[in-house]
C-alpha cells in the first residue's frame, strides 16, 4: 500500500510540469512555517500565554486589555460596532451594516447615499482571517453575494491604494501609544505572455504556486484562459495572508508623523489600547507622513503583528514578536484591572470561543 501511495503522489507527478510543480507548491507548505496550520503554529504562543496568565494570576487577563470592545475582540466581535466607536472621523472608510431582509435594497440606498460605484466590499459584520469577504465588481455579483450570505453584512466603499496592517499599543498610564508592528501586504499577480494559461503561469511564478491549489480553486472559471501579452491578473484581491496576500516587514514606514496620527485616531476611540489597524492609503509617502488614512477594519486582542509572515524572518523572530505582543496585552490588562476593569471569566470565554467554532 505504501508504495503505490509513493507512485501515484510522487512519482507518476514527476513526468508532467504540472505535477512536479504541485509538488513544490506542497514541499514549500510543508517546510515554510509562515502556511502551517494555525493549530500547529499557535500550540507554542498558547503555552506562552497559558504561562503569563498564571504569572498575573488570572487566564483571562488579556480580556482587560480593550475595555470598550466586548472581550477586547477575543472572538465574535462586530466590526461595525468597532468603527462606530470612532464616532465619524474622515479616515474611516465608508461602511454600512446590512441587516434588514431586503439587504440588496439597503445596500443600494448606502451608495447612492454615498455616491459611491461598484467595486463594494462586502463582508460578514462577524469574521476572522478574511473569512467570507468578496469584492462585488456590479450589481448581480451584489445580488449573489448577499443571497448566499448569512447573518449580518457590512457594505463597505472599495478603497484603492496600498494595504498596510499597522499594530497599536498604548499603556492606560501613557498618554501617547506607538506602533510595533507594521505589515507591507502585497497582493499577489501574474502577467500574461500570451501563450502561457493562468494555471500555467501561476505554476511558474515562485510566489503563486505556494498557493496553487487555493488560486486554482478560486479562479476555476478562468483557469484555462491566455491572457494577453503584458496583461497583469490578479490573484487575490483581499489583502489576508490565508487568501493569498504576501505579508512582508514594513518597519520602515514607520515615523513619527505616522505614529502620531494613528495615536490621535486611537484616542478618539474610548476604551481602545491594543490592536491592529486594517487601513489602505495611496502610497508609501502618504503611509510615512500620516496622510490620507483609510480604516478598513480594526481587529481586537488576538490580532496578530502580521509583518512577522514575512519569509525572511525566522521562526524564532516570529514566536518573539508575539510573545512580546501578549505580554504588552497583559500588562495592558492588568493596569485596567487596577482601574476596575473586570477581566472575562474563563468560563464565559471558554462558551464563547466553543460558539465560535460551532455556529
Amino acid at each position: 500500500v505504501m508504495v503505490m501511495v509513493l507512485i501515484l503522489k510522487l512519482l507518476i507527478p514527476m513526468f508532467s510540469h504540472r505535477g512536479r510543480r504541485l509538488l513544490l507548491s506542497t514541499w514549500r507548505r510543508r517546510s515554510r512555517w509562515e502556511f502551517w496550520p494555525m493549530c500547529l503554529f499557535y500550540l507554542p504562543v498558547f503555552v506562552y500565554v497559558v504561562w503569563l496568565g498564571m504569572k498575573h494570576r488570572c487566564l483571562t487577563l488579556f480580556t482587560a486589555s480593550n475595555p470598550g470592545i466586548p472581550e477586547s475582540g477575543v472572538v465574535l466581535e462586530s466590526k461595525s460596532a468597532i468603527l462606530e466607536g470612532f464616532g465619524n472621523p474622515p479616515e474611516i472608510a465608508p461602511y454600512r451594516l446590512l441587516r434588514s431582509g431586503d439587504k440588496v435594497a439597503e445596500l443600494e440606498v448606502f451608495m447612492a447615499n454615498g455616491g459611491l460605484h461598484y467595486p463594494i466590499v462586502l463582508k460578514p459584520d462577524v469574521g476572522e482571517r478574511g473569512s467570507g469577504v468578496g469584492i462585488a465588481s456590479d450589481r448581480e455579483a451584489a445580488v449573489k453575494y448577499l443571497s448566499d450570505a448569512r447573518g449580518p453584512i457590512i457594505a463597505q466603499a472599495y478603497i484603492a491604494g496600498r494595504e498596510f496592517g499597522v499594530f497599536y499599543v498604548r499603556k492606560p498610564s501613557k498618554p501617547r501609544g506607538e506602533i510595533i508592528s507594521i505589515t507591507d501586504k502585497r497582493l499577489i499577480e501574474v502577467t500574461g505572455d500570451g501563450s502561457r494559461t493562468l494555471e500555467r503561469l501561476i505554476l511558474d511564478d515562485d510566489r503563486a504556486v505556494c498557493m496553487a491549489p487555493f488560486f486554482f480553486k478560486q479562479l476555476a472559471a478562468r483557469i484555462n484562459d491566455i491572457p494577453a501579452l503584458g496583461e497583469r491578473v490578479a490573484l487575490t484581491q483581499v489583502g489576508t495572508h490565508c487568501r493569498g496576500a504576501m505579508f512582508l516587514d514594513g518597519a520602515h514606514f514607520k515615523t513619527p508623523a505616522l505614529e502620531a496620527a494613528i495615536d490621535r485616531l486611537s484616542l478618539q476611540r474610548e476604551g481602545f489600547f491594543f490592536g491592529r489597524y486594517d487601513l489602505r492609503v495611496p502610497s508609501e509617502a502618504d503611509l510615512m507622513a500620516g496622510k490620507n488614512l483609510r480604516i478598513l477594519e480594526l481587529n481586537g486582542v488576538t490580532s496578530e503583528s502580521t509583518h512577522i509572515y514575512d519569509p525572511k524572518h525566522s521562526l524564532p523572530h516570529a514566536y518573539g514578536a508575539l510573545a512580546r505582543q501578549w505580554t504588552i496585552a497583559f500588562e495592558i490588562g492588568a493596569e485596567n484591572r487596577q482601574r476596575g476593569y473586570r477581566p472575562t471569566s474563563l468560563t464565559a470565554l471558554a462558551k464563547l470561543v466553543w460558539r465560535s467554532k460551532t455556529s
